[in-house]
């Protein structure tokens, strides 16, 4: 699965493909095997959304604060 996964984003990349890159960025820290890795994907979900003005930036911030990985101010 991680080498699909890889694929994928290296394709969304390719295509700057912005909703792609948000989706599988979240879906990459959800299967990520740590919480650095976790957050480290779900930190470029965050930024994409926040560059694509996508309302899940929201959501995505708010998992960071709850993860201890972002500041809640």
């Amino acid at each position: 699965m991680r080498d699909d996964l890889d694929a994928r984003l290296l394709a969304a990349h390719a295509a700057d493909d912005r909703a792609a890159l948000i989706a599988l960025y979240k879906e990459a820290s959800e299967a990520a095997d740590t919480p650095v890795a976790r957050n480290f994907y779900l930190t470029h979900a965050y930024v994409f959304a926040l560059e694509a003005g996508a309302p899940e930036a929201a959501d995505l911030r708010a998992r960071l604060v709850a993860y201890g990985a972002e500041t809640a101010e």
